[in-house]
């Protein structure tokens, strides 16, 4: 059934609404909200997923399950790995958003409404186990790599073009944003395989995996996208499961945080060179996630955490044995936690203190522009 081309009056509306509050820079802060943007629309990992991974049958890369989501409104599993919302939900608050829902929960015949209204506001493709290579997600049973995410933004980029007229289409795009988090799972199965290790040193296969990554963003690019935050990779090297458990001092896996910088060296230029291919077209925020947890492991009282090492899900040493589910140990304060289980997905609070620092003006670990000044631009 062909769709209806002429926009609805709240459609119209908003549209107007957008460009009004846009012709304000300081309209924002009396309101009690930064700068508008119209939609957000994210591609990544389990850090960001808000639960695709439920509507894929054979996945075992799933968080459907207590104790994750204990701190989520009704205190509900979403297929969020962690105790409440993630980054993604928290940018979408702060910016006055309802949360992306995942792309998956708007197929079907009977989701027609849910998923055009989603289409504009934003929607989360996000995927637990997900890498930018697609053969990252063999060993999960079953994922959404990037690309694939991306032919999922395609639909719902039809849906946009579809429900309004297209230079509304067009600023709706342009002024939305886009927001990519995906890497460390590419890292973990490199380490995990010594033919990979054998076939490409550290420095070749990060560099290919920024190169593929950067395929993946002009595809975005060409249907509208011109606002980006883009999410380097932590140090996976010093998360709970990763950690020396037979010493006292837990030290972090410094090999595995080497091939962390090195791909985010990578991302760094090649963002750099994307922006010149495409002749300063498109904006983009790079949080370099690795110094910031860094900063916060070195300085834990700083951001409000008494414990950065352990799990607060799960059991055995730093709660690091098992996988954080219903009969493991649950730390009673989530808030002083920064680790939610052994795989390193923050707690809801870690997630809040990354989008603070995503935001901050003054922050040094974004570039080259803060979220706040991405947004604005």
């Amino acid at each position: 059934m062909p769709k209806n081309k002429t926009p609805s009056l709240a459609i119209w509306l908003l549209f107007l609404g957008l460009l009004w509050f846009d012709s304000f820079p300081g309209l924002e802060a009396a309101a009690g909200k930064l700068s508008s943007i119209p939609g957000l629309y994210v591609f990544g990992d389990s850090l960001v997923d808000a639960g695709n991974n439920n509507y894929l049958p054979i996945s075992i890369a799933k968080a459907n399950y207590p104790r994750n989501g204990v701190d989520f409104p009704k205190k509900k599993a979403t297929g969020r790995f962690s105790n409440g919302k993630n980054a993604a939900d928290v940018i979408a608050e702060k910016f006055g958003l309802p949360l992306p829902p995942p792309y998956r929960s708007l197929k079907g015949p009977l989701k027609d409404k849910k998923r055009e209204s989603a289409a504009l506001t934003g929607v989360n493709f996000a995927s637990g186990g997900a890498g930018i290579f697609n053969s990252s997600d063999r060993k999960h049973g079953q994922s959404i790599p990037l690309s694939h995410q991306v032919d999922d933004w395609l639909s719902i980029h039809d849906e946009v073009t579809g429900q309004i007229r297209p230079a509304e289409a067009q600023v709706h795009l342009s002024k939305s944003l886009f927001i990519v988090v995906i890497g460390s799972n590419d890292l973990f199965d490199y380490y995990g395989s010594f033919k990979m290790r054998e076939k490409n040193d550290p420095r070749q296969y990060t560099q290919s995996m920024a190169d593929k990554l950067k395929e993946q963003m002009k595809r975005i690019y060409k249907t509208g996208a011109r606002r980006f935050l883009v999410v380097g990779v932590a140090q996976i090297g010093c998360i709970p499961g990763n950690r020396d458990t037979d010493s006292d001092l837990h030290e972090c896996d410094e090999e595995a945080n080497r091939s962390c910088s090195l791909y985010n060296e990578a991302l760094v230029k090649m963002l750099q060179q994307l922006k010149q291919e495409l002749r300063n077209s498109m904006s983009y925020s790079y949080f370099d996630n690795f110094k910031s947890l860094q900063d916060i492991n070195s300085n834990p009282a700083r951001y409000g955490f008494t414990n950065v090492t352990s799990a607060c899900c799960g059991s055995g040493k730093l709660n690091a044995a098992m996988h954080c589910q219903l009969i493991a140990k649950c730390c009673p304060d989530r808030t002083k936690y920064l680790f939610w289980d052994r795989f390193g997905h923050p707690t809801e609070a870690a997630s809040r203190t990354f989008v603070d620092l995503m935001l901050s003006n003054d922050s040094q670990f974004s570039s080259p522009l803060s979220l706040t000044q991405l947004v604005s631009s």
